[in-house]
């Protein structure tokens, strides 16, 4: 069963920076393309950043320039470098993984298959 863990969040002032992790079990990631998606109380998921499996990229235009997504196939796990954060990335952060197509780089939540159960950013003023 695959499994995805993300980790890193936490409590951090306007300016600062995180790194999230997304590890990945129970299936190599190599060929997976993964996303980054927010979710705050009372809205809908939003997309972040996502990478196919060869690392090609792609960004909301709200991240664009502060936010890197990366990956480390060997360690199955896929990374969300952010900087400069703003009190409106305060979220929950979840990643997901497209089990099916590799080269695909979407932003609709319902192409991926797997998801994890989130981690808390919060980003004081």
């Amino acid at each position: 069963q695959v499994q995805l863990v993300e980790s890193g969040g936490g409590l951090v002032q306007a300016g600062d920076s995180l790194r999230l992790s997304c590890t990945i079990s129970g299936r190599t990631v190599s060929n997976y393309a993964m996303g980054w998606f927010r979710q705050t109380p009372g809205k809908e998921r939003e997309f972040v950043a996502a990478i196919n499996w060869t690392g090609d990229r792609t960004y909301a235009d709200s991240v664009k320039g502060r936010f890197t997504v990366a990956r480390d196939n060997g360690k199955n796990t896929v990374y969300l470098q952010m900087n400069s954060l703003k009190p409106d990335d305060t979220a929950v952060y979840y990643c997901a993984a497209d089990r099916d197509h590799p080269y695909r780089i979407t932003r609709w939540g319902t192409d991926y298959d797997y998801w994890g159960q989130g981690t808390q950013v919060t980003v004081s003023s």
